[in-house]
């Protein structure tokens, strides 16, 4: 039996050397929040673009959540 495919991921636009990277969450009652957030994984650039209650924004400050 094999792996699914790893689907190929998107291309940093803003720095254009970064990869951008899927982040999945939880919503308040439990229900996964599949690619809630893109990241790129160059920490030169930092950009991001997230979903938080229907709202779309980007380039917020990415932190560790302190739960």
């Amino acid at each position: 039996m094999s792996a699914p495919p790893i689907p190929e991921l998107p291309g940093c636009k803003r720095c254009g050397v970064g990869i951008l990277l899927p982040l999945s969450d939880y919503g308040r009652d439990g229900a996964p929040i599949t690619y809630k957030a893109w990241v790129c994984n160059n920490p030169e650039c930092g950009f991001n673009i997230r979903i938080d209650n229907g709202d779309i924004s980007f380039g917020r400050l990415v932190t560790q959540s302190q739960k």
